[in-house]
């Protein structure tokens, strides 16, 4: 019998498969659950108030030797003295006697604003504030600060006061949502200064209401969850791309060209090698601020070829012998995925794509940018939404088929009846674990948004977001091998004869079926007996 391993493959061999690749995965969510710390850290920071009336490249320090003159509130006589363009607000990063990591990959800043309620000065309807802010480094404690960026920005203020705008209730503060500044994409130096202004016009900062503080946060990646994930992919990486290669290499000893399935199969494995390259080691000593444009276009290329192996593959065994291996016969559903991931695209290049030149930069600074990116990430979901629509449609005319299939065994031969209902086994198989990893991303998901990041079990401590995107990430490598080896060509194209000439009489007999369906019309057995023509 020729075909794929998965149809020479016994129930037994495929159950012990399945038991190692489960070992495997369980070990993927062990190691991030328990081993890896939380894959983000936030620092908390409250911005000090600096007298600034000089302009130009002068930092401002909040702490230390050349700290800065301090305003504790802006009550004192002092701050009541200096114009709001004299005031700087200052936030050294990381806090004292900390330093920065390259391992921390990168830094999101976020701001809150206190912001006091005052009859006279209210905080306006969809207003804009404008910030200048500067960012600059340094590797010791004595050396000078060195610019980096230096950019002036707008953000949408959005406040709410929850009780009555009354005299009574002045003094009480603001809740505001936070407002997103900065995402640096490597942290390639160990101290950060941030200065921000907020400059006072008669067009600019006009009905912001009364701000009393400024407080900062910066969130990175942990150092040790980056150890841990670097290593994951320094260990799935050769693993997928031997089992590629070795692929490709079973798929080029045979005398045909290879089919559709096949290529597609090919190209998943090249996507998850491309996935897996752990570029990040070098990312660590080098000061690489496009490694976050460089993740998401690996994530987009591997999913985008997912979602065209998934149609194709329950194409594959759906349609007859005249639609077959015809990549145009899917055009509208891979059609709908390349739309979909080219406007992500688009919206990643703009957004993320600034940041390489301004880290402060952001497409949801203006009404026309925010208008923009909404529709392209909508009209996405729609694309994906029908796709997903599409491919249960696809799925569900599989399984009838093989229903309709099964009901014609009783009248087959023993022999012949064993051998398809082996067929037809693998092959539910193979479609459940494709809708149990599904199914595992979307409730993995779930449980890291509506849990707390991490769980107490006596004495160990499972970190969930950790769990998750160590498991998610495993079982997508486990998916890609066992879609590689299960579908990889046998070479067992004789079997031995037995005592009883009737079962050699049928084996010999499927195996010429076998081999004509294999070498003229397609990759495997299994296309025939899921809705194809059979040639008997």
């Amino acid at each position: 019998m020729a075909g794929a391993i998965i149809e020479n493959m016994s129930t037994k061999k495929l159950l012990l498969l399945g038991f190692f690749i489960l070992i495997f995965q369980v070990l993927s969510i062990f190691v991030g659950g328990f081993i890896a710390p939380s894959p983000t850290n936030a620092i908390h920071y409250l911005a000090t108030k600096c007298v600034g009336r000089q302009r130009g490249n002068k930092w401002h320090m909040p702490w230390g030797s050349n700290r800065c003159q301090k305003i504790h509130n802006f009550d004192e006589v002092l701050a009541k003295t200096l114009d709001a363009n004299d005031i700087v607000f200052a936030v050294h990063i990381p806090l004292p006697s900390k330093e920065m990591s390259p391992w921390f990959q990168f830094m999101l800043v976020v701001l809150q604003f206190d912001i006091a309620f005052k009859m006279v000065n209210q905080i306006e309807d969809d207003v804009f504030i404008t910030i200048d802010a500067g960012l600059a480094y340094r590797d010791d404690m004595v050396s000078e600060w060195t610019t980096k960026f230096h950019s002036v920005e707008q953000r949408p203020l959005r406040c709410m006061f929850a009780i009555s705008k009354t005299s009574e209730n002045e003094g009480r503060f603001y809740d505001c949502a936070p407002i997103p500044l900065m995402e640096l994409g490597s942290v390639a130096h160990r101290y950060y200064l941030l200065n921000l202004r907020l400059p006072v016009n008669d067009s600019m900062n006009v009905g912001i209401g009364e701000i009393k503080d400024m407080r900062v946060v910066g969130i990175h990646q942990n150092g040790g969850f980056t150890k841990v994930w670097i290593s994951m992919k320094t260990l799935f990486s050769p693993l997928i791309f031997v089992a590629t290669a070795w692929y490709w290499g079973r798929i080029s000893l045979m005398t045909r060209q290879p089919v559709l399935l096949e290529k597609m199969i090919f190209a998943l494995g090249l996507s998850m090698t491309f996935l897996n390259v752990p570029v990040e080691w070098l990312s660590v000593g080098f000061e690489w601020t496009w490694m976050l444009l460089f993740e998401d276009v690996q994530q987009g290329v591997f999913y985008s070829t997912l979602f065209c192996f998934w149609i194709i593959f329950c194409g594959e065994h759906l349609m007859d012998q005249n639609h077959r291996n015809r990549l145009s016969a899917y055009w509208w559903q891979v059609g709908l995925v390349v739309f979909g991931s080219f406007l992500l695209l688009i919206f990643d290049l703009s957004e993320r794509g600034g940041h390489l030149s301004n880290p402060f930069h952001s497409v949801w600074a203006s009404a026309f940018g925010t208008n923009v990116s909404i529709t392209f990430i909508i009209v996405a979901g729609i694309s994906v939404c029908l796709y997903f629509l599409s491919l249960c449609v696809m799925v569900g005319r599989v399984f009838r088929n093989i229903g309709g299939k099964i009901q014609q065994l009783p009248a087959m031969p023993e022999a012949r009846r064993l051998h398809y209902k082996g067929i037809i086994f693998r092959f539910k198989f193979l479609m459940l674990v494709t809708l149990a990893s599904a199914a595992m991303t979307i409730i993995f998901f779930i449980i890291t948004q509506v849990c707390e990041g991490h769980w107490h079990w006596g004495e160990y401590t499972l970190q969930v977001h950790s769990a998750f995107l160590t498991g998610i990430y495993g079982m997508w490598n486990l998916y890609v091998f066992t879609i590689i080896f299960l579908y990889a060509p046998s070479h067992k194209h004789e079997r031995a004869k037995t005592g009883d000439d009737t079962l050699g009489t049928l084996e010999s007999l499927e195996t010429q079926m076998t081999i004509y369906t294999h070498f003229e019309q397609g990759p495997t057995e299994a296309y025939r007996i899921t809705g194809k023509v059979a040639q008997e």
